[in-house]
């Protein structure tokens, strides 16, 4: 089987000049850059962090197929205003396969032609989620303290806050996360190089699982949410 040999400075120019070109014309024309230097790289990622991506979740979508683990570089515009017809920047994720997965937590790597970012969130949480996320949270402070010391280094606590303290005087770190209309543990750099070589397999399948306790915790949300009400 072919091993993830890392990224190239081909795949990062063709993203950049999507921004300059962004035609159907220019894209069928560099099409095979696009499948050899992005698709292709990407496909042999998924492969090898799979076995350790189905350690931590046995029923992760692991298929190194778009529209499966990968992105699309077509972008859907018909409720957008912004009428480019291709992205420039691609991801891999890995989540459990359900109706709507931009609600589901999920694992995911992103890059750019300015640099990478990857982590464990949301694309879109429900409210519903983040208000069984706080009455979980409620149910016993010091065991999610325990969970949350998972997101350090190098990840960090994002997403949009509430103006005002849904409830007064808890404790910063419990606030932290309380206070959370979405969140994410993510991790970031602009250092381009670190993509151009196979270390990236290791530095992702570390940072996954270094994340597997906070992914557990929301798993448990997930679980509740669907449960059926009397």
């Amino acid at each position: 089987m072919s091993q993830f040999k890392g990224f190239s400075q081909a795949g990062l120019d063709f993203l950049q000049n999507v921004c300059i070109y962004n035609s159907r014309e220019w894209f069928t024309k560099n099409r095979a850059i696009y499948d050899n230097e992005l698709v292709k790289p990407f496909r042999l990622l998924v492969e090898q962090l799979a076995p350790e991506m189905l350690k931590i979740d046995q029923w992760f979508e692991t298929k190194p197929a778009i529209g499966k683990t990968l992105s699309r570089i077509n972008r859907d515009t018909r409720f957008s205003k912004d009428k480019s017809l291709y992205r420039d920047r691609l991801w891999l994720t890995f989540k459990r396969p359900s109706k709507d997965w931009k609600e589901s937590p999920c694992f995911f790597f992103e890059m750019d032609p300015y640099g990478y970012r990857y982590g464990l969130g949301y694309y879109c949480v429900p409210k519903q989620t983040m208000d069984i996320f706080r009455e979980e949270i409620n149910q016993d402070h010091e065991k999610f303290l325990q969970m949350a010391k998972c997101v350090k280094k190098p990840f960090k606590l994002v997403g949009e806050s509430y103006k005002r303290p849904l409830v007064k005087d808890l404790p910063p770190k419990i606030a932290n996360w309380y206070n959370r209309k979405d969140l994410a543990a993510l991790a970031s750099s602009d250092n381009i190089e670190d993509m151009f070589g196979e270390k990236l397999v290791d530095t992702l399948s570390k940072g996954f699982k270094q994340l597997t306790p906070l992914y557990d915790y929301l798993l448990k949300v997930e679980i509740i949410k669907h449960i059926p009400t009397l």
